[in-house]
């Protein structure tokens, strides 16, 4: 008897034996997908993990439906990895699965309904319902359950299809169908008979009469000499004729049809252009990292904003490609990709593959097999933290740009993995080599790069010698004093606005807050509308005249009157991006004005329209979230205004500083990237905060140490390590001694390592109240023994009936 342990990514995302058959064992591998009964009668698609014959000792086994592909569709290298991250991060191989995998390849079986018998039946023993559905099977073979619900219009047809399958009539079966379609395209050619000259001629002369046909016949020779096979849309176009035309002749024997696989994207090589020669900064970090990779796996290149970091990229990439191998090239923001697809297929057209979530269902399926299969198209892949776990047979090279990103960490779902760390780990099961590039690095890997631990290469200068933008803070405590405020804008930034805009350059505008104000507040009573669900106030979007909550979406229409006392004296308060772009069509109304923000930027192809707009100098002025602020390269640009810092630096969590300082730098580095030199303004009620001061002279070794001092004395990262465990319940007591009771279990072992249990600024989302333990582990204790005794406390607490529906989260490195 044989047997294969498998992985369910759903529902229950864990891990099940089910029995096989000597040909099947024999057969399947680790990483290929089976589809699996589960439950009363659901299939579900699982992952081969183990196969062995040893039978479980606590259940019976069931045997597999079907075995879905001849081939592995996960890698040996892959499940190493991800059984990793399940270990590190503290959650179920399953549930990395889930995360891992395109959803096209985790299907779930779906309800079919037919007749049982073909015989004629009694129908006086059937219900008004039960008549229906026997009458619309009679004249469908087979129903969907979905579409029952519709015919009955009902939801629940559990009892009616009971009902109908005791008496006999319908029979009720599950069936897998692939959600993945592969994308087929028409080619045309000369039928097999026609391909010799003698009868080639007697064809033609035979079209005399039919000029469009024999016209098509023409173009198709002529096409055929360029390429080897001819698309039939283009045929016809380049012939000036039309479907028609094409299938009579396709009719009458004289052309073929056939059909190829395609992908649905693809990237040709644009002009062919030579890798740009590097400058001597550049040559120097370039010939560095060379050198450091002998002795070091992980390099970080700490080089200024507009220092052509990316250049330094591309040659390592050609030379790396000519050795066969595949380079993964990170980003934090799709926005980013966009722009950078553009600049690397100039130079790789066709060897670049593309994958983020912004991509559907099937474009993922492709890059993902293509990447399996080794394909040239995949030799380079542009993604966002989830390109990670592609699954790559000859790794040569990670490259990840912006790694001090906030965005490479996940937060939700499990498993809840940080995209730089992971990659790292993968880089080092592939024996590849890393490098980290930021004009601002991550507290923690300046730290590994100053220890020793990472390679350290620094670029101080920008590409042609071009200057650092002039930064200057203005105080708008003493503007406001002075009067001299329009609205958001202070003098000595509007007077800038019209300098640059009258030298035809570009500005941008930085405001960390979407929508439109906050905060709607009733000058009468004070009440300020508020989330149902949530402990926050709504947010006025102006665009679509509505309040609304960024937490969990509740939203509703813009109020006339307060909803307390009925006066009508309602006042916005605070602003973010859309008030911004309102103030500044008042002030500018001859220039064009964009925002780029969440609301501006949904659809697949949003920021790519976006970019080139501001990249043709379509658009004058940009209003922008801290998606400006992720290595965009402009070149127009020459005036960055940044409206309030303020808000950056009183966040309430121990990175505010840091990441104040990176955001703000990177924002200021989107200025200036040509010739002039760029100019920043950031208007502050505190133009003396320290982090300001060092922000405007430039000075990242200043923060950095001042940072580390501050985490040293305060038990942070990377002095210790952090995990966040959260609960969530919807009753608050019970939250709360779910949080208590685990807190203080922790206690007995880890004493003063743990905090809490303390509830989050904002304590209720969805309706669920949330309350924080913390558990800081010093860099000298077993991170893995600590793990596990959390894990044991963990089965403890499920085994409390009292806790049975308390939602828990643990969060490894939550920063």
């Amino acid at each position: 008897m044989y047997f294969i342990d498998v992985i369910l990514p759903i529902p229950l995302k864990q891990t099940f034996t089910y029995s096989v058959n000597k040909d099947e064992a024999l057969f399947l591998k680790p990483g290929m997908r089976v589809a699996v009964p589960f439950g009363k009668s659901k299939i579900y698609t699982a992952i081969v993990y183990r196969i062995h014959q040893v039978k479980p000792p606590t259940y019976e086994t069931k045997s597999i439906d079907q075995i879905l592909e001849e081939h592995a569709i996960i890698t040996p290298v892959q499940l190493k990895h991800w059984e990793w991250i399940a270990d590190y991060y503290m959650c179920t191989l399953g549930e990395v699965i889930r995360a891992a995998l395109p959803g096209a390849f985790l299907l779930e079986s779906e309800t079919i309904i037919k007749l049982a018998t073909k015989e004629p039946i009694d129908e006086s023993q059937l219900n008004d319902e039960e008549f229906l559905l026997y009458e619309s099977l009679r004249n469908q073979s087979t129903l969907h359950v979905n579409d029952v619900r519709s015919i009955l219009d009902r939801k629940n047809v559990v009892a009616v299809l009971n009902s109908l399958m005791e008496k006999g009539i319908v029979e009720v079966h599950e069936e897998v169908f692939e959600i993945y379609k592969p994308k087929l395209k028409r080619y045309i050619g000369l039928a097999g008979e026609f391909q010799r000259e003698e009868a080639l001629k007697n064809l033609l002369d035979t079209l005399s009469r039919a000029p469009r046909q024999r016209q098509l016949l023409m173009t198709l020779f002529m096409m055929s000499s360029q390429e080897e096979n001819v698309d039939s849309v283009l045929l016809q176009k380049k012939s000036e004729t039309n479907a028609s035309v094409l299938r009579t002749l396709i009719d009458k024997g004289v052309l073929e049809e056939y059909y190829l696989q395609k992908d649905r994207v693809e990237y040709v090589r644009d002009d062919g252009d030579a890798i740009k020669t590097l400058s001597e900064a550049q040559e120097e970090a370039f010939s560095e990292i060379k050198n450091l990779f002998k002795t070091h796996e992980i390099n970080l290149l700490h080089g200024v904003t507009s220092s052509g970091k990316t250049e330094i990229y591309i040659r390592l990439i050609d030379e790396l490609l000519a050795t066969g191998q595949q380079v993964l090239y990170m980003l934090p923001e799709i926005a980013l990709t966009t722009q950078l697809i553009s600049r690397l297929q100039r130079f790789f057209g066709k060897k670049i593959s593309v994958y983020h979530s912004k991509y559907s269902l099937n474009e993922r399926v492709e890059v993902w097999n293509n990447v399996l299969q080794s394909k040239p198209k995949a030799q380079i892949i542009i993604g966002a933290r989830s390109s990670l776990f592609l699954p790559f047979q000859n790794l040569g090279m990670v490259i990840i740009d912006e790694e001090h990103e906030p965005s490479f960490k996940q937060y939700s779902p499990a498993p809840r993995y940080h995209g730089r760390d992971a990659a790292i780990v993968l880089a080092g099961i592939h024996k590849a080599k890393v490098l980290l590039g930021s004009a601002t690095p991550a507290l923690e890997t300046y730290f590994n790069a100053k220890e020793g631990k990472y390679g350290l290469v620094t670029l101080t200068e920008r590409y042609g010698k071009v200057l650092m933008p002039d930064i200057e803070l203005v105080d708008i405590r003493e503007k406001h004093r002075k009067k001299r405020m329009t609205g958001h804008f202070s003098d000595c930034l509007l007077e800038e606005i019209r300098e640059s805009l009258g030298n035809k350059e570009q500005v941008i505008f930085f405001q960390n807050r979407r929508g439109y104000s906050p905060v709607v507040e009733c000058t009468t009573c004070g009440v300020a509308p508020q989330c149902p669900n949530c402990d926050v106030s709504l947010t006025y979007h102006q665009y679509k005249n509505q309040l609304r909550c960024h937490y969990c979406g509740y939203h509703m229409p813009m109020l006339q009157e307060c909803m307390a006392c009925g006066s009508p004296t309602l006042d916005t308060k605070g602003f973010g991006t859309e008030q911004i772009e309102e103030e500044l069509k008042e002030l500018f109304p001859e220039h064009r004005i964009a925002r780029m923000d969440q609301d501006t930027t949904k659809g697949k192809h949003a920021y790519g329209k976006l970019i080139e707009k501001v990249e043709n100098e379509e658009i004058d002025i940009l209003v922008g979230t801290q998606m400006l602020a992720k290595g965009l390269d402009f070149r127009k640009v020459s005036l960055v205004g940044v409206m309030n810092a303020d808000n950056l630096l009183n966040f309430p969590d121990f990175r505010a500083h840091e990441r104040s300082f990176q955001l703000l730098q990177q924002v200021a580095g989107r200025a200036g990237r040509t010739e002039k030199r760029g100019k920043v303004l950031i208007q502050s009620f505190n133009p003396y905060h320290q982090i300001l001061k060092q922000v405007s002279v430039h000075d990242y070794v200043a923060m950095f140490e001042e940072q580390l001092q501050e985490r040293y004395q305060y038990k942070y990262p990377p002095y210790f390590r952090i995990i966040k465990i959260t609960f969530r319940h919807r009753s608050l007591q019970t939250m709360q001694r779910a949080a208590v009771w685990f807190g203080e279990v922790l206690k007995i072992q880890l004493k003063d390592q743990v905090l809490g249990p303390e509830s989050p600024p904002i304590g209720r989302i969805r309706n669920e109240y949330i309350s924080n333990v913390l558990v800081k582990i010093p860099r000298g204790q077993s991170l893995n023994k600590t793990k596990g005794f959390i894990g044991k406390v963990q089965q403890r607490f499920f085994s409390q009936k009292e806790f049975a529906r308390v939602k828990l989260v643990i969060d490894v490195d939550n920063y």
